[in-house]
């Protein structure tokens, strides 16, 4: 007895991706693209209004609404489908704030195409997939001897790096000066450094923040 197909929602501001991925899909008979979006905010309205097994979200779009906060809003929803991301970026930031935010799995775009279609199986299943070295980066996390940086200290790291003053910062993250001086003081301890120069270097060096 034959098995419906795994309903996909392809998410992705880029349309030569979607169409990629959508072929790829098509040539297999346990799988079908059902609906696609070009941003987070579509992305939300479209799993809301389509049947879906498996959301593919890219994490980086246009548009205000980018790939994790659509994940956080989709996953809130009672019965949301699981979310499998898709993505070039392989940093820590990138990877704890989806997964932070509820995704079930995180691959990267130059995943070969079985292991992608194993991936959203296993996401379809409710299980975790992991891009290998995703994997290896959240075991180093785990095993590693460095203290772990919580998603706040990163986040602060990113605003760090963009040049953003203490006020800045607390003004973005709508906290006080003197939190934002508080995790200062943690993030230098954990990177064992004594400026802000010293803890972007770090972070890049450690894959923790995008370089730019």
């Amino acid at each position: 007895m034959s098995r419906d197909p795994i309903r996909i929602l392809l998410v992705d501001d880029h349309p030569v991706v979607r169409r990629g991925l959508r072929a790829m899909f098509a040539e297999r008979a346990d799988m079908a693209v059902v609906a696609e979006a070009e941003d987070g905010r579509a992305a939300c309205a479209r799993s809301a209004e389509v049947d879906v097994d498996v959301v593919l979200m890219d994490l980086r779009m246009p548009g205000g609404t980018d790939g994790v906060t659509a994940i956080r809003e989709i996953t809130a929803r009672p019965q949301a489908p699981p979310i499998l991301v898709l993505t070039v970026y392989d940093t820590d930031a990138d990877i704890l704030a989806a997964v932070e935010a509820g995704a079930t799995g995180y691959m990267l775009k130059d995943a070969p195409p079985e292991q992608l279609c194993d991936a959203v199986h296993a996401a379809a299943r409710g299980e975790t997939a992991l891009a290998p070295g995703v994997a290896a980066r959240l075991m180093e996390r785990v095993r590693g001897p460095q203290p772990a940086l919580s998603s706040r200290e990163i986040e602060i790291l990113g605003l760090l790096e963009h040049g953003l003053t203490n006020r800045e910062i607390a003004r973005e993250l709508v906290v006080s000066e003197a939190t934002v001086k508080t995790h200062l003081v943690h993030i230098y301890t954990k990177l064992d450094v004594d400026n802000r120069t010293a803890a972007i270097s770090v972070a890049r060096h450690r894959g923790l923040i995008r370089s730019h």
